[in-house]
């Protein structure tokens, strides 16, 4: 059995003072992050598309909603486009700490978003586009919280925060699913 002597400090202090004089333009990023931050940022910059992408569906919907499920509708479809606003905006962040540069291009979000825009004609084709593409974004974020794991701490809890959320708004559009009748047309 091997003894651990509780009072040696786990790690070489001296150099790591010297790493972090010597990238200190880098900010955040230390010398030894684990990951290609290329293709860490290219990740997140998908993400990013992909919030993009559902807050301009969720206004979209927040406006076109009619008929007497408006209101809540609306509302409903309002919080979740704030939400995805914040998502978008910590997901930027996230990318320029990682010296990144995010990619708000819209004539790219198409290409790089996992999700669809949709088409959806009635109130219960919009509700069913929406949760499509939280459902989608789920298995999306599981698997990027899988890839950054225990290598990049930050960028996981950050993704954990963004699922849970996603996981709520898929809760919200399958209750209001099944409470908008098929005929509610446009």
């Amino acid at each position: 059995m091997i003894k651990s002597n509780p009072s040696k400090i786990p790690y070489d202090l001296n150099k790591i003072k010297k790493q972090a004089r010597r990238s200190i333009g880098n900010g955040a990023v230390t010398e030894d992050y684990p990951l290609d931050l290329k293709l860490a940022c290219r990740h997140l910059n998908t993400a990013l598309a992909t919030e993009i992408m559902c807050v301009m569906r969720y206004r979209h919907h927040q406006i076109i909603a009619t008929g007497i499920e408006r209101p809540q509708l609306a509302a409903e479809f309002s919080e979740h486009a704030d939400d995805e606003q914040r998502h978008m905006m910590m997901i930027a962040e996230r990318i320029n700490q990682l010296g990144g540069n995010p990619d708000f291009n819209p004539g790219t979000v198409l290409d790089r978003t996992t999700t669809e825009y949709g088409k959806g004609e009635n109130l219960l084709q919009l509700i069913e586009e929406d949760l499509i593409a939280e459902r989608i974004a789920i298995m999306v974020y599981r698997e990027l919280i899988q890839w950054f794991g225990a290598s990049d701490p930050t960028t996981r809890r950050m993704l954990e925060d963004i699922l849970a959320d996603e996981e709520d708004h898929a809760d919200d559009l399958s209750e209001l699913m099944r409470g908008v009748p098929n005929n509610s047309v446009r």
